[in-house]
């Protein structure tokens, strides 16, 4: 009996014990967080360039980690400060990609789209590759930790994950070409979808169940991950859009139901691709941007201003938790001398890599443009130079400790996390210096990139006359581009504008909505 009543004490005082922790945990999060945005906004006030906020937030994460090891209480700290790379993807990533797609700057985006769409797939593809067989080689000469080749194809897929978050926030701050802006920002936004599509195939090539697997299949498998995820999110988005169209939700006192349901379609997208195996992030993507150009519309004024500042506000929180976690995570690890060497020359492989990207994509997007719309040198070595990697490698790494084995996914999170903290920060820090070199300061006419967005000044849309293009085969190439570009614009002007929006009675309006950043109070990522 005596053993009964004292029992239930103990069951009693554990659970308390965990909430007493978990609550530490969470103030200790909060002050992070906290001391991150007023640090970034005294930096950004200040112009001081060489410590962006990313940065910020990283090295405030190191150095609460730093203490607690000095400390010795590095143990219950990390009970406190725990994460899972399912609260990540769940909870952290769903609200930074549908940020990335909504937040789109129609007008520059979709003139660019060629391009970007070349880089961020084939690019991403390539850069994948290069890098996967450059660590295989690696790992056969025994310059560094050698891993299987499927092994090596999933770390070049992760690592070619970009997050220029600190490059462009820069890009704002000093004025640049709105295009180039366009590119960075246009490659970073499908590269995580692609990156993540690529990780997972390569993750299904090396389970057990999938020998004897030819490369036509693997491709095919991509390909109805990547065009089912996107079907499914242009489809929640369409479907978003008929809704507030039809339902009457734009009326005083339905307002609060109005914001509610706007909220929940791009979970309901993420969540249903991830219900049926696809890739949640290819997803939720485009439906922001379905959503931006057709539902947001349908909105009334005050629900617009409050979806705008809403998930803008939530994924300014989740990624710079992620960066503060990032840092506390790589002090609070226990890093082995023998991942240096895999560490050293990955920086070194994932910079030939990401050339053979940018140049050779720069290449043929070159091929096919008028000669005022190629991508000068200048503008390639930007895009070479802004090739950060952040919360998505990090992701993918933490999750690769779980699908690999122990010594191979250990070292593979340990190299991304260094390569992560040396970019963001050596790279991050050296931006602006890096635009001054490159001569690119100012190529927005001299306004702030914010205001050229705004105003679309610096865009510069594709003129296909005679004289722009030599020879004739080359004309018609062009005029057939032109005239299918056109008939887009015609169509979704014509057709999918009137269906899926109240916004089609008048054509300045339809304008407004594709060029104007301004409806609703929204500037982009900043």
């Amino acid at each position: 009996m005596e053993e009964l009543q004292i029992s239930p004490a103990h069951a009693l005082g554990s659970p308390a014990k965990e909430q007493r922790a978990a609550g530490v945990g969470i103030l200790l999060q909060i002050m992070m967080l906290v001391l991150s945005f007023v640090l970034g906004h005294v930096l950004r006030r200040h112009r001081f360039y060489y410590l962006p906020e990313a940065s910020a937030s990283l090295l405030i994460g190191l150095i609460v980690g730093g203490l607690a090891n000095i400390s010795n209480t590095e143990t219950s700290i990390r009970d406190w400060f725990n994460f899972h790379e399912e609260f990540f993807f769940l909870f952290l990533l769903p609200p930074i990609i549908f940020q990335s797609g909504f937040s789109m700057q129609p007008k520059p985006f979709f003139s660019n789209f060629g391009a970007i769409v070349t880089f961020a797939i084939f690019g991403t593809f390539i850069a994948s590759v290069v890098t996967g067989i450059l660590v295989y080689l690696g790992g056969l000469t025994y310059l560094m930790y050698k891993l299987p080749f499927v092994e090596c194809l999933m770390f070049g897929a992760l690592i070619s994950a970009t997050d220029p978050v600190t490059v462009l926030s820069i890009f704002q701050e000093l004025g640049t070409d709105v295009n180039l802006y366009a590119l960075v920002f246009g490659e970073s936004v499908l590269n995580d979808a692609m990156a993540i599509s690529l990780y997972r195939t390569m993750s299904l090539v090396r389970s057990p169940t999938s020998t004897g697997q030819n490369f036509f299949i693997i491709v095919v498998r991509f390909l109805e991950t990547f065009v089912g995820s996107m079907s499914a999110g242009v489809g929640v988005g369409f479907t978003s859009a008929l809704l507030f169209k039809y339902a009457g939700l734009d009326i005083d006192n339905l307002q609060n139901l109005e914001c509610c349901l706007f909220v929940l379609f791009p979970y309901f997208s993420y969540m249903l691709a991830e219900g049926f195996g696809l890739s949640g992030i290819v997803s939720i993507l485009f439906t922001g941007i379905v959503m931006k150009h057709y539902t947001f519309s349908n909105l009334s004024d005050s629900s617009q201003k409050f979806a705008s500042a809403f998930f803008h506000l939530i994924s300014s929180l989740a990624e710079t938790f992620v960066f503060i976690y990032m840092g506390f995570d790589i002090a609070m690890e226990k890093h082995s001398g023998s991942h240096m060497g895999f560490i050293f020359f990955s920086i070194l492989l994932i910079g030939i890599a990401r050339a053979a990207n940018v140049f050779s994509c720069s290449y043929l997007v070159n091929l096919v443009r008028p000669s005022h719309r190629k991508i000068p040198m200048k503008h390639q070595k930007a895009l070479w130079y802004s090739g950060l990697r952040g919360a998505m490698a990090f992701a993918l790494a933490l999750q690769s400790v779980h699908d690999l084995p122990e010594g191979h996914g250990q070292t593979i999170f340990t190299a991304t996390t260094a390569i992560v903290v040396l970019t963001v920060l050596l790279i991050g820090g050296s931006t602006g210096t890096m635009l001054e070199a490159l001569q690119v300061v100012g190529d927005g006419h001299d306004h702030p990139l914010g205001e050229s967005l705004e105003a679309n000044r610096g865009y510069r849309a594709p003129t296909y006359d005679g004289e722009s293009s030599s020879g004739n085969g080359f004309k018609m190439k062009l005029k057939e581009f032109h005239k299918s570009t056109t008939s887009f614009t015609a169509m979704d002007r014509n057709y999918l504008t009137p269906f899926f929006t109240t916004q089609s009675s008048d054509e300045d309006e339809h304008d407004e909505l594709l060029g104007d950043p301004r409806r609703g109070g929204f500037r982009g990522r900043e």
